[in-house]
């Protein structure tokens, strides 16, 4: 099980990469658009400053063509680093991009997937993660969860080198439910993991523990105790 930081706010990764067990972080141009006219690949590298090599990054590419696609993924990878994923939305030129790129031995993930064959054509087309986009594919009819445990199937029955990065969710009961349908990864906001740990219930339980032990306690807590 992994999750991603699924934003390219550099205050928001700082932040929560000192409170989450994250994997990674990925962006795309709709991410970008939110943090404005930014320098592209400066602002990939701080990224990539703060979340070390051991984790992973995923940069999308924009061209939709071939040669575009490729030409976009060679700037990224000779001006951001050479352990970038590079994703490539699941289109036929896509397709082709993902099996040159692996050819080479450059990490992809396949993204903008909506339906099960094209999940099904970028695991065969040998991408190290695709990512499904949860509410897309629901209000395009699709069964999500289905499609999930279709992908892990096929995945383990040809022994295939990749990971289900499951994306695009409202809730964190969205993103419990793509972890249980069988998706390795997930790429989750961190506003919205730093809202779901707001619970007043929490907040309450841990007020009536400090409660209890201050009612028998001088000390404010166990450090504070005298050996």
């Amino acid at each position: 099980m992994e999750i991603l930081f699924d934003t390219a706010n550099l205050e928001s990764i700082r932040k929560y990469s000192q409170i989450y067990p994250f994997t990674g972080v990925t962006s795309n141009p709709s991410i970008l658009k939110a943090e404005g006219k930014i320098e592209f690949f400066a602002h990939m590298r701080e990224i990539r400053s703060i979340i070390g090599m051991e984790r992973t990054l995923h940069i999308q590419t924009i061209a939709e063509d071939l040669d575009g696609i490729l030409r976009d993924a060679d700037a990224i990878l000779k001006n951001v680093d050479s352990r970038v994923y590079i994703k490539i939305p699941t289109t036929e030129a896509g397709l082709q991009a993902i099996m040159k790129l692996k050819a080479q031995g450059v990490g992809v993930t396949a993204t903008a997937i909506y339906s099960k064959i094209q999940g099904f054509m970028a695991i065969m087309a040998g991408a190290d993660y695709i990512a499904p986009y949860r509410n897309r594919m629901e209000n395009l009819d699709v069964n999500f969860a289905e499609a999930i445990s279709a992908f892990r199937n096929g995945i383990e029955e040809n022994h295939a080198n990749c990971k289900i990065l499951a994306a695009s969710f409202k809730n964190i009961a969205q993103v419990n439910k793509a972890l249980l349908a069988g998706a390795h990864t997930v790429t989750v906001p961190p506003q919205l993991l730093h809202s779901t740990f707001q619970m007043a219930s929490v907040q309450k339980a841990i007020d009536d523990f400090r409660a209890d032990w201050e009612s028998v306690q001088e000390a404010k807590t166990i450090g504070d105790l005298q050996v």
